[in-house]
């Protein structure tokens, strides 16, 4: 039995009364004396009573009882973790150091790929233009601080979560809402491929062997991450703490040594290992589209503003923090690689057999133990990276499935308090898009940083227009910070699109407009099912006038049962049976007057031995005959007691309730019969057992000997 409640009358008010007296048990106790007198209350051991006479069920009565059910639950526990209730929430947010690994990891592993991106398109106009990676480094880290001081300001407007959705949508209107929203979708589905595919071909720098694996090493990965994150974002900012710090100090120790040898002259130049011939003149466009290569360093800045609700109290401070050290080392690492790359005249690897990083450290420290665990945590870091868009894309999806601009299962919180279905979602079109490109960084790079750079600009343009609305002490300063942040972005936002449209950014500036109509489709879908849905009278009971039809296939135990049902139910139901042959009908009518069944019988010959066709015209013709009525299918179905059984039997239930589910005004009820294991049905005389329906009102004659090939299910 369940824990006891001892209460007296007296003491249990009616607020207190519960809502389900058919699951307790009470018994009366009497006291020494005379007249003492209490009444014991308890509940079914499945349950345990909450504050307010609300019921929770109890972990064991949540587990299958099944084979098959059991060991997927078992095998699921021991992958994903234990259940954590929704009172545990708290528990599970993360302090400044958990953060920085989880929202981090994006925007710092960027350092790997940023600034070789840069290069690479700076060597097109020959080994000399390779000078002016520096400068442009510096112009990326100036941008960096301006987005960083702008999203401070987001962070505190916004404390519960300012994502540039949201932002966007309570300051600029839906549509450009939806135009942040879709941009930050897309470039959260690209930063899993960039930072997976970067991880590989870190991990392949150092070990030639692994190159013709690539892929399927970039495939796990997704799937390992997604994996991690199911389990919670505590659980994998645990897990990916350790390889984002190694990560830090591998690269800050890097450049504090190069920077140390660089000044005292030990620092000598790398030759080319063969000559690097201009491809096209030094241009200003050139630059740009350098610039632009360069700036996907800063992807990932945002997603502390959005993940503001998973810090612990108080949240917006903890974030504001924790942006300030990923700017710092963001910006520190950059500048770092990119004075290295410049002083060391490192070539980008025309293979991406070697990344720009690796060529660095060689040149550097050498290929001893650092260099190994430079390559090693870089690798970790930049497949790691990809957590953080497992830690936004489901937060944001969450938030558009509550705005009714996705699906609603998107906002569903699993066992593990996990945007479950944003997690697998996001994981299937990483590894979708990763082998559509072959895992290759060069080809996902040009579709990167458009999206992510429009949301910027979004957000900080509509947080101008919220200081603007607001007012007030500090409004004006506000504004311009952001103003700055906007123009800045934007401008941006127009370089990259033009320098990579080309390269593959069409295909992110055609597919924004295409989620946004998708989006809008769903909320029309929504709005429509809402208005319908909602009652514009009550439905009084009386007013309901009840039609049942049983179709059956013989007068078999389940057909019984759900005629016994429909006669509790119905004062005058119907049964309905489709003969393949007249023969067949003539049989089953002389079983059914032999034994007087009650119920009359229609009998519909099919000529075309189809079964399921006749049943659903019969039900289609008494509808319109009654169409004031409200008609009830009444299927008899038994349940195979292995799951393998299932393949041996027609499923006539399972598809006459999937063609009815379209039928309006059609109301079908199932009486499963569970078939016992073999062993069991002996011992108690091959009787099934009954799974849905009560025992029938008026004993049942046995059931006379029939023609297996006759029957169908």
């Amino acid at each position: 039995m369940a824990e006891d409640q001892d209460q007296t009358s007296q003491r249990r008010g009616p607020a207190l009364t519960p809502s389900t007296p058919e699951l307790e048990w009470r018994e009366i106790v009497r006291g020494p004396r005379p007249g003492d007198v209490h009444v014991r209350i308890g509940t079914h051991r499945a349950f345990r009573r909450q504050p307010g006479g609300f019921l929770a069920p109890r972990p064991e009565a949540l587990e299958p009882q099944g084979g098959l059910g059991r060991l997927w639950h078992l095998l699921r526990r021991a992958l994903v973790g234990a259940p954590i209730a929704t009172a545990q929430e708290m528990q599970e947010r993360l302090n400044k150091i958990r953060a920085l690994a989880v929202f981090s990891s994006d925007a710092l592993s960027s350092v790997a790929y940023g600034p070789e991106e840069t290069m690479r398109v700076l060597v097109l106009a020959g080994g000399g233009a390779l000078a002016l990676t520096m400068p442009i480094s510096i112009a990326i880290v100036v941008l960096l601080a301006i987005v960083v001081i702008s999203y401070q300001q987001t962070i505190r407007a916004y404390p519960s979560g300012g994502g540039s959705y949201i932002v966007a949508n309570d300051n600029l209107g839906r549509i450009p809402g939806l135009v942040a929203a879709a941009s930050l979708l897309i470039d959260y589905v690209l930063t899993v491929s960039v930072s997976i595919a970067s991880g590989a071909d870190a991990l392949v720098s150092a070990f030639d062997a692994l190159l013709p694996f690539k892929l399927v090493l970039t495939i796990a990965a997704v799937l390992l991450i997604m994996l991690a994150n199911l389990r919670g974002i505590r659980e994998s900012g645990t897990i990916f703490a350790l390889p984002t710090y190694v990560f830090i100090a591998s690269i800050l120790g890097l450049v504090a040594v190069g920077a140390f040898r660089a000044v005292t002259g030990q620092l000598i130049p790398v030759p080319p290992t063969q000559p690097v011939v201009a491809a096209q003149p030094l241009t200003l466009f050139l630059l740009l589209s350098a610039f632009a290569q360069g700036c996907s360093a800063m992807t990932g800045v945002e997603a502390v503003s959005n993940g503001v609700p998973a810090f612990k109290p108080p949240e917006s401070r903890n974030a504001r923090i924790t942006l300030i050290w990923m700017g710092t080392l963001l910006g520190t690492m950059v500048l770092g690689v990119g004075f290295l790359a410049s002083h060391l005249a490192i070539v980008p690897d025309p293979t991406e057999a070697e990344t720009v990083v690796s060529q660095i450290a060689r040149a550097t420290i050498g290929d001893g133990l650092f260099y190994y665990v430079l390559q090693f945590a870089t690798a970790l870091i930049l497949v790691l990276a990809a957590n953080t868009s497992f830690a936004d894309f489901p937060r944001l999806a969450s938030i558009l499935a509550r705005d009714r601009f996705m699906p609603s299962q998107f906002a569903f919180r699993g066992d593990r308090l996990a945007f479950t279905t944003g997690i697998v979602a996001l994981a299937l079109l990483a590894i979708a898009l990763l082998v559509g490109f072959r895992g290759s960084v060069n080809a996902l790079i040009p579709l990167y940083a458009v999206g992510v750079f429009s949301s910027f600009t979004l957000s900080q343009a509509g947080m101008v227009m919220h200081w603007r609305r607001l007012g007030g002490p500090g409004a004006q300063r506000s504004m311009v910070i952001n103003g700055v942040g906007a123009v800045a972005t934007g401008i941006v936002t127009l370089v990259i699109a033009v320098t990579k449209f080309e390269h593959g950014a069409w295909m992110v500036i055609i597919l924004i407009p295409i989620l946004i109509a998708l989006f809008l489709a769903i909320h029309r879908h929504y709005q429509r099912a809402q208005e319908q849905l909602q009652a514009e009278t009550p439905i009084r009971p009386e007013a309901v006038h009840l039609r049942v039809i049983v179709p059956v296939s013989g007068l078999n135990v389940p057909a019984r049962q759900a005629l016994a049902l429909a006669r509790a139910i119905c004062e005058h139901p119907a049964a309905l049976y489709v003969a393949q042959t007249t023969e067949d009908g003539d049989k089953l009518r002389r079983e059914w007057h032999a034994e007087q069944v009650p119920v009359p019988l229609a009998i519909i010959e099919s000529p075309y031995r189809s079964l399921v066709g006749p049943i659903l015209a019969y039900i289609d013709a008494v509808r319109q005959a009654h169409p004031k009525d409200t008609l009830m299918v009444i299927l008899p179905e038994f349940v195979p007691s292995h799951w393998w059984e299932h393949f041996l039997h027609n499923q006539t239930a399972f598809r006459l309730k999937a063609a009815l589910l379209f039928r309006p005004g059609v109301t079908v009820t199932s009486v499963p019969y569970l078939l016992r294991p073999a062993g069991v049905a002996s011992e108690n005389g091959g009787t099934p057992t009954p799974a849905g329906a009560a025992a029938a009102p008026e004993p049942v004659a046995p059931t006379p000997p029939r023609d297996p090939a006759r029957e169908r299910d």
